[in-house]
């Protein structure tokens, strides 16, 4: 009863195959994509129409079963649950490039669904998603004008390379994932290290020659289906006349009301309009027979206005009244939140975002868990979109789709300029809050970003900016808008989001609600944005030119060392008891990794980090004549002086004589039990026992503190007993001695 049909080629050196007819044979469209031994499956289905729906109700759905790579989910609960941010970020990735192509007036439910059922932790199932959503919509009954391929182009080495592997990637300094038809690309996103235009363009280029030959693979398969089209009913206004009376009775006033510059006014201007044309067109109480259904009038309402809008702004003629390759006046403030480690207020016309970030320690990263092994992210970058930014009164919940995806792409921009962890281990936390938007403000979000990372103290490469380069086009002409705003995104072809730095650029997101977008056209915007973007990052300037040398009092502070993994135990000590008292006497926080890599911080502006620091250093370093104990602790105290644990588990005598630089009758006048000084090592007797001097310290190591000398000075106050210093002797064999020069662990 069902044929299964099979298509395999080889593309760019790895072999892809379609099938379908095997698995999910219920649904109008199911087909399984497998490149090495990844697989997925992807399924389309259309549901009858319903009533009073005016819009496109498409859903998209990424899932990665984590029984593709062999693994567990992590945490209690064992069953996948909801999408992590990965899911939802290929979601939209495959979304936004199919959604342009279905008919206009089409508003039947469709659900296209993709599921990871292997995965080799080489291939990226992400591109065969989008592969898998194309060719089963290309084979199902569904009104789809496809097909679309997809590829992703990553730059290892200098050279490009389609598809690559997982490893490749990590090696890569440029990644491209393009979707499109043979003719045109319909969507593409870029992160790379300040890529110059030329390789973003070529990059771009390459990546459409693979587009054809994925097109021509679905194609193939679509034939050997042969699966006829559904013809969906459409209500149109098939003469025109609606649509011209329409324009006849409204088409004036909308073109004044979108010459008014302000958006909250002319939102209210055009709802007036529209208002009152459709209470005359369907008053309440009619004895008459509308012309047409609501939903129909409504639909050719917003086509006259689409077309008004248009037209303005082919006249040279915006909604604001700038001209094409003009930004709209920008102001930044930093450092306006006096608790945040870092802030910025940017603001571009009516677009405004409240940009924060948060510094911490490694214990603050993210853990994410998914198909490819467990990892900490210690960049993040979270947006959230109020209702109030846009005038309007709605449910405040989790963040949406939207949200996930312009955080993303806002993160990818700074990500590449953060400093190395090496140079600035700290998790970087950037919250943009948007408090006013009419278009543009994910690249707000990089702008105020940005400089919040300045405000902070993080020593980022470059400043990074962002711009949205928008398309209007009519038969043989088209215009590219510099900064668009709301309207003009609305009604236009395209949303061309792009950012950078002087160098080159960091990321770039494209949607298009067009049929695709022509190479020339696209090779046009990318070098428009990059002037636009010079002139932001001038602007930035202006505010702050560079990061701050110091960073805020309320952040913590951080210092890393390296010891020797053998000293690991000794610093963790019996059921964690050593690190734990460390961290409570210096009010620190001590992260120990196993190569011996130890991560110290501390808050509130205190020096704790560097206290144990000090304490760490001291216990996996051999006690050495000439090196300073700063916080030792003393913990005896006798007529002829103190003893003091250098570091913990070893002690040394500091003699009274050595306790000050001046004259002192008794030890209690500088220390009793539980003080904490800071003393010199001055000698190691014959015995392995320390002899310690604070007056060396005082003095900024001009005392003479032989052990000549020392012993002599000992001899005449009759105190030669309580000579030197001795290991903190255990309770249970208080004869015990460390040997000389081996601290005990």
């Amino acid at each position: 009863m069902f044929t299964i049909h099979k298509v395999q080629r080889t593309i760019a050196g790895k072999e892809f195959i379609l099938e379908t007819g095997k698995i999910g044979r219920q649904a109008h469209g199911a087909v399984t994509v497998q490149c090495g031994e990844t697989i997925i499956l992807a399924t389309a289905v259309m549901a009858d129409p319903r009533e009073g729906v005016d819009f496109f109700p498409l859903s998209v759905d990424y899932r990665e079963k984590y029984s593709a790579a062999g693994k567990f989910p992590g945490g209690f609960i064992k069953r996948e649950g909801r999408p992590s941010q990965k899911e939802t970020l290929t979601a939209r990735m495959i979304d936004r490039p199919i959604r342009p192509l279905f008919p206009d007036g089409f508003f039947n439910e469709v659900q296209v669904l993709i599921t990871v059922f292997s995965f080799d932790q080489q291939h990226d199932p992400d591109i065969l998603g989008m592969i898998g959503a194309s060719a089963a919509l290309a084979i199902s009954k569904i009104p789809f004008q496809g097909p679309l391929g997809a590829c992703r182009v990553s730059r290892v080495n200098g050279q490009f390379v389609i598809n690559p592997t997982h490893p490749e990637r990590d090696q890569s300094d440029f990644n491209l994932v393009l979707a499109g038809r043979r003719e045109a690309m319909n969507m593409i996103e870029v992160d790379a290290r300040e890529a110059k235009e030329e390789v973003v363009t070529e990059a771009i280029a390459l990546g459409q020659t693979v587009i054809t030959q994925v097109c021509d693979m679905i194609d193939e398969l679509a034939a050997k289906c042969g699966v006829q089209k559904e013809s969906p009913e459409i209500e149109t206004d098939a003469d025109g006349s609606i649509t011209e009376m329409i324009r006849s009775k409204i088409g004036g006033k909308l073109r004044q009301a979108y010459q008014i510059t302000l958006k909250a006014d002319r939102q209210k201007a055009v709802k007036e309009i529209k208002q009152a044309l459709m209470e005359e067109i369907f008053p309440e109480k009619s004895e008459t027979e509308p012309l047409c259904s609501p939903g129909l009038f409504t639909r050719l309402v917003e086509k006259v206005e689409e077309e008004t809008v248009r037209t303005l702004i082919l006249e040279g003629k915006r909604p604001d009244g700038r001209s094409f390759d003009q930004l709209r006046p920008i102001t930044c403030e930093v450092g306006l939140l006096p608790r945040s480690h870092g802030s910025a207020l940017f603001t571009r016309g009516e677009t405004q975002a409240l940009v924060s970030v948060t510094l911490g320690t490694g214990r603050d990263e993210q853990i994410v868990d998914g198909l490819l092994e467990e990892y900490g992210q210690k960049f993040m970058l979270h947006y959230s979109f109020p209702p109030s930014s846009v005038g309007e009164v709605k449910p405040i919940r989790g963040p949406g789709r939207r949200e996930i995806g312009h955080g993303a792409l806002a993160e990818k921009a700074l990500e590449q300029v953060r400093p190395d962890e090496t140079e600035f281990p700290y998790t970087i936390k950037i919250a943009s809050d948007i408090t006013e938007s009419n278009g543009s403000s994910s690249m707000a979000s990089i702008c105020g970003g940005c400089l919040a990372m300045m405000d902070a103290g993080v020593p980022i490469k470059r400043p990074v900016a962002g711009i949205s380069i928008g398309l209007v086009t009519a038969p043989g002409k088209h215009v590219l808008l510099t900064d668009i705003v709301g309207d003009e995104d609305h009604f236009g072809d395209m949303d061309f989001k792009i950012a950078g730095t002087t160098e080159g650029i960091t990321a770039i997101q494209l949607d298009i609600k067009s049929q695709g977008l022509d190479y020339a056209i696209m090779k046009e915007a990318v070098y428009r944005a990059r002037d636009a973007r010079m002139e932001i990052l001038r602007i930035m300037a202006t505010a702050l030119d560079k990061p701050r040398s110091t960073m805020s009092p309320y952040a913590p502070r951080i210092v890393i060392i390296k010891i020797d993994p053998e000293y690991i135990g000794k610093i963790i000590g019996p059921g964690g008891s050593m690190v734990k008292g460390i961290q409570e006497q210096t009010k620190s926080v001590i992260e120990i990794e196993e190569d011996g890599t130890i991560m110290i911080s501390s808050t509130g502006g205190s020096e704790g980090h560097l206290t144990a620091k000090s304490i760490i250093e001291n216990m996996t370093t051999p006690p050495q004549v000439g090196r300073v104990y700063e916080n030792a602790r003393v913990v005896t105290v006798k007529e002829f002086g103190a003893f003091v644990e250098m570091t913990p588990g070893v002690e040394g005598l500091c003699h009274i004589s050595e306790l000050s630089d001046g004259y002192i009758k008794s030890v209690d006048e500088v220390c009793k039990v539980g003080d904490h000084i800071s003393v010199k090592l001055i000698a190691i007797d014959d015995q392995g026992r320390f002899k310690l001097s604070r007056k060396a310290v005082l003095l900024g190591d001009k005392a003479e503190g032989s052990e000549s000398n020392q012993d002599s000075d000992a001899s005449r106050k009759g105190q030669g007993h309580g000579q030197g210093g001795r290991p903190r002797r255990d309770e249970k064999n208080r004869s015990g001695h460390r040997p000389p020069n081996k601290p005990r662990v």
